[in-house]
């Protein structure tokens, strides 16, 4: 028996995943957070689980959709070029996010990403972009009291 693609990818995201969830039970608590409904360990869990949830139906229905078919699509070109522009925008997204603050640099990194996916018309990668930006950025620091730093340049120019 042979393993598709896809059944390789998600035995490999079913492995990440359940060994995120393990290190996730490493992360240190603060006294007394341990009977909190929401602390450090709560989002990577429920990201581990989900994952792994994923991951394993994936898996469930690749496996049948192989067993149903054995027509074989054509073959996929690998745009490696595209990932290493990825992960360049990566670095360069950890780098702005000290300098320019969260909002700024995720808006930049997530309207870079379009672009580079091909998207080049500038109102749909501004909508596409800073509305979900701002969500995020909302979540964080309104619902969740998570302190973002402005940024250097922003302390800079406001003199703190």
């Amino acid at each position: 028996m042979t393993l598709s693609k896809d059944q390789i990818g998600s035995l490999v995201f079913l492995c990440l995943s359940l060994t995120y969830g393990y290190y996730a039970g490493q992360i240190p608590l603060l006294p007394g957070d341990e009977f909190e409904p929401f602390h450090a360990r709560t989002l990577p869990y429920a990201l581990a689980g989900l994952g792994a949830l994923l991951s394993f139906l994936l898996l469930a229905t690749s496996s049948m959709a192989k067993s149903r078919s054995e027509a074989r699509p054509a073959p996929v070109s690998l745009d490696f070029s595209l990932v290493a522009k990825l992960l360049a925008l990566i670095v360069l997204f950890a780098v702005a996010l000290q300098w320019i603050g969260f909002l700024l640099a995720t808006t930049a990194f997530l309207a870079g990403g379009y672009w580079l996916l091909g998207e080049r018309r500038a109102k749909v990668l501004l909508m596409a972009s800073l509305p979900f930006a701002a969500a995020i950025w909302l979540v964080l620091t309104k619902l969740l009291n998570i302190y973002l730093a402005p940024g250097q340049l922003f302390l800079m120019v406001s003199g703190g």
